[in-house]
């Protein structure tokens, strides 16, 4: 049986892959998707660990930390509405598209968020 610490860093790799996956794209049509794609895919996991880190499942509080910098970054950045604009005016300008996701993963380092992810994946 998996424990709950287990299945968060589980949902960490999910996060860290999809960014990975972002970082590895090479601005070309056809790429918004993908990045609409891997963004929803982040939320969605970060979402979930918000949700799932509370004291009662947690034995170690390494995973505390992050629950504030994943709220911050819930709160402060939105791209759906902006990727769904760009897909319907802008879908094939291709420094639009990596503009858009240069935003995307600063929104994502701001706070060290992705930095403490890697540690914290590495330290458990």
């Amino acid at each position: 049986m998996v424990t709950h610490n287990e299945h968060l860093k589980n949902i960490l790799s999910h996060v860290l892959h999809s960014y990975g996956d972002l970082k590895e794209i090479k601005d070309a049509p056809g790429d918004l998707e993908i990045i609409k794609k891997e963004l929803f895919k982040i939320n969605g996991f970060i979402r979930v660990m918000t949700n799932n880190i509370d004291s009662e499942n947690i034995q170690s509080s390494d995973f505390k930390p992050l629950k504030s910098k994943f709220r911050y970054y819930l709160e402060n950045y939105f791209f759906e509405k902006e990727i769904e604009t760009m897909a319907l005016l802008y879908s094939n300008d291709l420094h639009r598209v990596k503009n858009m996701r240069l935003k995307i993963l600063e929104s994502l380092e701001d706070r060290k968020m992705m930095n403490d992810i890697e540690e914290l994946l590495e330290k458990i």
